[in-house]
C-alpha cells in the first residue's frame, strides 16, 4: 500500500513525477523507433519484471520458473543486475553447484536464489547483454531468466512477464516519486503476460484492475504462500504449526513489508512488535542490538524475518531465536497451465 501524501508533499513531488514521466516516455520511444539498440542473445530469454518498485514477489516467481523449467527438461540460468551489491561488472553468484559469493558481493536476491536453487547458474551484471554473453559462453543454458528486466530494453526477450501486486492502491499507480510506477501503465502493452501476485492476501482494487485490463494483455493470478518450515541461519528448523501462539517480533527490509507482517499473522503467531526497514537494507550491529534490547522487558519466543534478510542480519544478531519465514509463488491451477504453455511455446 502507498501511504497518503500531505498537500505539501504533493506540490513538491508532482513536478518531479512529471519530469520522470517525460524521461521514461522519450527513452521508450527511442527504443521503439530503433534509435536505441536492442541486442539479442543466441538463446531464449524470459524476463520477469515489475511496473512498480518492489514488493511484487518477483524473487519467488523467478525461483518457481527456474524449478519448473528444470522439471520440464530445460537448463535455465538466471541473470540479474544484483541491486545493492558492493561490486561491479560480471560476478558469478552460483555456478549451479555451489555459491561463489556472499550476499554483499552478489546482491541479496541473487544470493537467496542461489541458496534455493541447485543446477541453475546465477550471474549478476549491470550490463545485461555482457552478462548474458558470459552466461552463454561459460554455462551453455538453453534459456536465461532475466530478473527485474521489464524496463531493461537493451536486451531482447522472447517472453516478457510483468508481476502486479494485488495490494497496490490506485495511489500507487502514479509515477515515481509521487507514486510507485517506474513507467506509465499503458507501457504494459509491451508485456506478453501479466500476473497478479498475492491474491490470497487481498484482491486488487476495482480501479486498478480495470485500468490494467484495458490493455488486452493476458492476465493470470497467483498466491504467495508461507513455506511449511521456518529456518534459522544455522539450519535449525521450526514447523509452521509450532509458530501458532508464540510471541514474536517481526522485522524485514523488503518492498512490501505489510504483506510479510500479514503472512506472519496468518501463522497464528502473536506479533508483540514489528519493524520495517527499507528494501535491500544492509543491517549493522547497532541496529540489531537495539532490536533485541528494546524487547528485553517482553517475553519474546522468537524473532521472525524474511529469507533475504536472514543472511544479512544473522552475523550481528547474537540470538538463537532468529528464524526466516520462507515464501512460495503459486499460480492458480488454470494459471499455472497457461503460464507453462506460454513458456514452452517460446522455447519450442
Amino acid at each position: 500500500m502507498t501511504p497518503s501524501l500531505s498537500a505539501k508533499s504533493r506540490y513538491i513531488l508532482f513536478p518531479l513525477a512529471l519530469f520522470y514521466w517525460g524521461v521514461v516516455l522519450w527513452r521508450n520511444l527511442f527504443y521503439t523507433v530503433g534509435f536505441f539498440v536492442t541486442r539479442r542473445l543466441p538463446v531464449s530469454v524470459i524476463s520477469v519484471g515489475n511496473l512498480t518498485v518492489g514488493g511484487t514477489g518477483k524473487t519467488p516467481a523467478v525461483i518457481y520458473l527456474a524449478q519448473k523449467l528444470q522439471k520440464n527438461g530445460f537448463h535455465p540460468a538466471i541473470l540479474s543486475r544484483g541491486y545493492g551489491r558492493n561490486t561491479t561488472g560480471t560476478v558469478i553468484v552460483s555456478d549451479g553447484e555451489k555459491c561463489l559469493t556472499g550476499c554483499k558481493e552478489g546482491g541479496d536476491e541473487p544470493y537467496l536464489m542461489a541458496q534455493r536453487l541447485f543446477g541453475v547458474p546465477i550471474v549478476v551484471d549491470e550490463v545485461r547483454y555482457r552478462g548474458g554473453c558470459f552466461i552463454v559462453e561459460k554455462f551453455h543454458p538453453d534459456v536465461i531468466l532475466l530478473d527485474d528486466a521489464f524496463q531493461h530494453r537493451a536486451l531482447a526477450r522472447d517472453l516478457d512477464i510483468v508481476l502486479l501486486n494485488s495490494q497496490d492502491s490506485p495511489e500507487a499507480y502514479k509515477m515515481l516519486p509521487y507514486g510507485k510506477l517506474r513507467e506509465p501503465p499503458f507501457h504494459l502493452r509491451r508485456a506478453d503476460l501479466l500476473i497478479w501476485t498475492k491474491r490470497n492476501l487481498s484482491r486488487p482494487p476495482v480501479a486498478v484492475r480495470s485500468r490494467v485490463e484495458r490493455y488486452g494483455v493476458p492476465i493470470l493470478s497467483s498466491r504467495l504462500l508461507s513455506a511449511p518450515e521456518l529456518r534459522s541461519s544455522d539450519g535449525t528448523v521450526m514447523s509452521l504449526a509450532e509458530l501458532k501462539g508464540k510471541k514474536v517480533f517481526a522485522f524485514c527490509g523488503v518492498g512490501d513489508p505489510q504483506s510479510f507482517f500479514r503472512m506472519v499473522e496468518q501463522t497464528g503467531a502473536d506479533i508483540v512488535g514489528r519493524k520495517a526497514f527499507d528494501d535491500h537494507h544492509n543491517y549493522n550491529k547497532e541496529e540489531t542490538k537495539h532490536i533485541v534490547s528494546d524487547l528485553k522487558n517482553q517475553e519474546v519466543d522468537c524473532f521472525i524475518t524474511t529469507e533475504k534478510d536472514l543472511f544479512k542480519v544473522a552475523p550481528y544478531f547474537g540470538s538463537d531465536k532468529l528464524y526466516a519465514l520462507g515464501v512460495e509463488f503459486k499460480p492458480t491451477p488454470a494459471g499455472e497451465k497457461e503460464l507453462l504453455a506460454m513458456v514452452k511455446g517460446v522455447l519450442g
